[in-house]
């Protein structure tokens, strides 16, 4: 009886089991092929997606009849599929992609109902190249938007300003939000304790635990009427960061493996060894100080730093569960030896779906990665002796590095040798970082959805500092050695409640709305524990360990030991958007979020930002000539919002404690200290045309900013154990202009695709209303410059405005004693930003170039100041080209006081990236999508700056906390790198 029942049902299952193959390609509907289309058998979980030139192959039930298709912008379509193997499909724009999501604060609403200055970026306008951090997927690709590195060190920080520059204290960076979860700003790795000869280097950059090849898109919410809905947080504008996620159908692996080489951009010039013969010969230097070598140090400190950088994904899924699993693996080497980045990355996202109805769902994603960074000593504010850039532009030519035995030569005095710093000099820091939110959401109708979100931001890191006893040219460290480990930890936690409405309530009405509450805790702490050697028993030692494996080897006398909590802060909010759309032609937008910090005084914990903006589409209108144009729309908002980024605890008394248990106070109370607010209007115009194959926008803003957050002290200087107090300063900031974005299809078909992009803004700056006292900052370095300011913060000027010594010139015998008043100099804020894009392809081969563009800015050059002066030949270093070859031949005995001699104009164009890529398409029956490239970054920069890259910004600090920006200060040298790489997916 069992093998007749097996027999009897054999038909079933042999036609349960039986397949066929469906094969096509999806097209836009000027015959383009579209990647990245969903394709899928309605009702089961058997799909893929179309490859790189449109094309898909599927295996389908032969019980199957229709095959649909669906794309972000387009819509979505079903084609019958019975008696064909074969189909091809052209879909639709979705009404001109009006309709297509944008993702805004808590939520997502259609782009016809966009009513703010918002700027989504996707992957497919990303720059090209090789990054640590995401950040630079974006570098002059929005208008408004400045990304500038601060560092040419792998992973280093990175300055973004969006719309100007309005922080007197803080870092003016913007909110980063990454699939809902607000970032705190800072990373975790520990700051540099080390000897007092040694600076403190550049920042880790806070967004190096995202993979970039994890990001679907950004959006950059940059006036107040989109950002408000964030409250005290977004005063400097809000990034949202959406990461890539599962996609309906059978699981598909992604690989990208890639790999290339750096070296140095450019240098500024300084004497070869035969300019510097010439010049002790001209200025009556001993003949001593010719060594009879030649040599380039800087050259000796850097190389060609190659990287390797692999991705992996797996991603699929059916109508009631996706999924994606990512795997990242980046090994960077820095230009500078001894310096270079890794990271290893790994993610999850997942989106399901339960019930029959599919209204309860729930969406997890985690996000977790660790990169270890090996530092070099460079430093933005090293004492005379300089580091590590400054000690190889200052070497002598003429003296070579290493002694005949090939040993280091090193000699006592202020002269370092840079090869042996560098030798002897370790630094490792370590960062792990843990992303994990989950949201469950329940759809009490198509129109009714509540949504929670529970997330926490993990953050760990350790730094291990270790100098050698044998760098004799540092006092403090000379047969003793230094060792120093610390360790950082962030942790953020945030649970959020949202109630999303979106119907039509009265005919052509349809509103949009969200309310929300939430509530986060942010908690920093940190330990440290570092000691020099004991030079009775031969400091450290020489046993081949660093010095940070064996600490406790050190003098008992000389170990210090530190640690901090600061006080932890809560943010509690509720917040609500309402969005009414009258027609599809007419929208109203209102939000208002309530924050309450702990960071405020008593009397001031509570602020309001509302905002709200109007819009009117006028290509809706019976009137509108819609054959000329295919959309023109009116925008206008006016919005408030708020700065929080300042210390946690400082509307508080603080103390600190000594070793011996002596209090020292660190701030006074400010039971009235309240939000720095920021007021902004924009009005804009969007406008589609030729078929949307041209695409304008164009924005004015004014944006005001108030109740300055400051931490003012009794006098300046400081007195000794002087408690800072954090207060409201009177005056404000006012950033206004223009921006412009352009996108243009010149030719699209299916052999021929050409097109170019270009975004512009133009922006001006100024302090007004400040009383008391102009604000000092833009602090310069080097010998003979301890106390040197360079910015003032005052009425009727841009916001760290350069005052200076006016710089008269030489006079006939070389000599520059004289100088003019103290006086404004220049702007370090630019006044045009420029970003331009094009594109081409033919056939299979595509080319990509991106333009980056700065201009009206001025640079100090405290670089040239410091270390070129030519003041320096006398002490046996080397000087400045520029300094020796002049018309008149300058005088050693001229002072090197800061002037406008080193402010120079920073304009600048920079090809930033460009690749040339070939898609072979499908390969081998298996292989899908198959496409290699070629990336150059960094290719060159046209500019008259003498430095090493005028987007270089070192980061440094004034009188007062205050940041300065555009100062160049002996920054790790930016590099040119180049990449060769394959993507394909299997």
């Amino acid at each position: 009886m069992v093998p007749s029942l097996v027999l009897s049902l054999l038909p079933m299952l042999v036609q349960a089991q039986a397949t066929r193959s469906v094969s096509g390609k999806v097209v836009d509907g000027t015959g383009a092929g579209l990647p990245g289309v969903t394709v899928i058998v309605p009702g089961s979980t058997v799909g893929t997606s179309t490859g790189g030139d449109g094309s898909f192959q599927l295996e389908v039930p032969t019980t199957a009849t229709a095959l649909s298709f669906s794309f972000v912008g387009f819509t979505t379509q079903q084609v019958g599929i019975t008696g064909k193997s074969s189909v091809q499909v052209a879909l639709k724009d979705d009404a001109k992609a009006l309709d297509e999501v944008v993702v805004v604060g808590y939520g997502a609403v259609k782009k016809n109902d966009v009513t703010g200055a918002v700027a989504v970026i996707g992957e497919k306008d990303f720059n090209r190249g090789t990054f640590a951090s995401p950040d630079q997927l974006i570098q002059g690709r929005v208008s408004g938007v400045q990304v500038g590195n601060n560092s040419g060190q792998p992973g280093g920080p990175a300055t973004i300003r969006i719309r100007g520059n309005s922080a007197v204290t803080g870092t003016g960076q913007p909110l980063y939000v990454v699939d809902g979860v607000p970032l705190d700003g800072r990373s975790a790795r520990p700051g540099l304790v080390a000897s007092t000869d040694i600076g403190a280097g550049a920042d880790s950059n806070p967004l190096n635990f995202l993979n970039p090849d994890d990001i679907e898109t950004f959006t950059v919410l940059k006036d107040a009427s989109a950002t408000a809905i964030y409250g005290s947080r977004a005063a400097y504008g809000v990034v949202l960061i959406t990461t890539k996620k599962g996609r309906v159908g059978a699981p598909v692996l992604t690989v990208g493996v890639s790999g290339g080489f750096s070296s140095l951009l450019r240098r500024p010039e300084f004497l070869d060894a035969s300019q510097y013969r010439e010049a002790i010969t001209y200025y009556g230097v001993p003949a001593s100080t010719d060594k009879g070598g030649d040599v380039d140090a800087l050259d000796e400190i850097l190389r060609t730093g190659y990287l390797q950088n692999y991705n992996l994904a797996v991603s699929g899924g059916g109508e009631t569960g996706r999924y994606r699993i990512s795997l990242g693996y980046l090994d960077q080497d820095g230009i500078v030896r001894k310096t270079g980045f890794k990271k290893y990355s790994a993610n999850l996202s997942t989106n399901l779906q339960f019930l029959q109805s599919k209204k309860l769902g729930l969406d997890v994603n985690l996000n977790t990665s660790q990169f270890r960074e090996q530092l070099a000593p460079i430093t933005t504010d090293a004492g005379f002796r300089g580091s590590l850039i400054g000690q190889a532009l200052q070497w002598n030519p003429t003296q070579p590095l290493r002694n005949p035995d090939g040993s280091l030569f090193v000699q006592a005095g202020d002269v370092v040798n840079p090869l042996a710093n560098q030798e002897y000099f370790n630094d490792n820091s370590r960062v792990t970082t843990i992303l994990a939110s989950a949201a469950p959401y329940y759809k009490f109708t198509n129109w009714l959805e509540y949504r929670a979100l529970l997330s926490i931001n993990y953050n760990t890191g350790q730094r291990r500092t270790s100098i050698d006893q044998r760098l004799i040219n540092f006092p403090d460290l000379i047969d003793k050695g230094f060792a120093a480990i610390s360790d950082n930890e962030l942790v953020t936690q945030q649970i959020a409640h949202t109630l999303n409405f979106n119907k039509a309530i009265a005919g052509a009405v349809n509103l949009n709305a969200v309310l929300g509450y939430e509530y986060t805790k942010f908690a920093n702490s940190g330990s440290n524990t570092n000691a020099f050697g004991n030079p009775a028993v031969g400091g450290f030692g020489v046993f081949g360990l660093d010095y940070t494996n064996y600490i406790q080897y050190s003098a008992t006398g000389a170990r210090n030991v530190s640690s901090f909590f600061d006080p932890s802060s809560e943010l509690q909010s509720v917040f609500g958007r309402a969005i009414l759309n009258f027609k599809d032609r007419y929208v109203l937008t209102g939000t208002l979020r309530r924050d309450e910090s702990s960071k405020f005084g008593p009397n001031n914990r509570v602020g309001y930002f509302p905002s709200f903006a109007i819009a009117w589409d006028l290509s809706r209108e019976a009137f509108f000539p819609a054959e000329k144009l295919t959309q023109l729309k009116l925008r206008a908002g006016y919005g408030r919002t708020g700065n929080q980024e300042f210390p946690a605890g400082a509307a508080q008394f603080r103390y600190t404690l000594d070793n011996n248990g002596a209090q020292s106070p660190l701030n006074d109370e400010n039971v009235d200290l309240k939000w720095q607010s920021d007021a902004q209007f924009n009005a804009g115009i969007d406008v589609g045309a030729l078929d949307n194959r041209l695409l304008f926008t164009a924005n004015y803003f004014y944006k005001t900013t108030t109740d300055l957050l400051f931490p003012t002290t009794p006098g300046e200087p400081r007195p000794a154990n002087a408690a800072i107090r954090w207060e409201n300063l009177d005056g404000k900031i006012v950033n206004k202009g223009v921006e412009f974005d352009l996108g243009t299809v010149l030719v699209r078909n299916d052999k021929v695709d050409v097109g170019f992009n270009a975004n512009a803004t133009f922006i001006r700056n100024e302090v007004s209303d400040l009383t008391g006292a102009a604000i000092p900052t833009g602090a310069i370095n080097g010998q003979g410059l301890s106390g040197a300011l360079s910015q003032s913060i005052r009425n009727g000027y841009p916001i760290n405005a350069f005052f200076l010594p006016q710089y008269t010139g030489l006079d006939e015998q070389g000599l520059s004693n004289e100088f003019g008043p103290i006086a404004y100099s220049g702007s370090p804020n630019p006044r045009t930003l420029l970003g331009l894009s094009a594109n081409a392809r033919y056939g299979k081969l595509a080319l990509i170039a991106n333009m980056t563009g700065v201009f009206g800015q001025y640079i100090y050059n405290n670089t040239l100041n410091a270390v070129g002066n030519v003041g320096q030949i006398g002490a046996g270093k080397n000087i400045a080209l520029s300094t020796f070859e002049n018309s008149v031949k300058e005088a050693t005995g001229n002072p090197s006081a800061a002037s406008t001699r080193y402010l120079e104009k920073g304009d600048y164009l920079k090809m930033s990236n460009v690749t040339l890529s070939y898609s072979f398409g499908d390969v081998g029956g298996f292989v899908k999508g198959a496409r290699v490239y070629v990336t150059g970054q960094n290719l060159f920069v046209i500019t008259d700056y003498d430095g090493f890259d005028p987007e270089i910004n070192t980061v440094k600090r004034g009188a007062n906390q205050v940041p300065s920006i555009g100062i160049d200060y002996l920054p790790y040298p930016s590099a040119r790198t180049f990449t060769l790489g394959v993507n394909f997916s299997l």
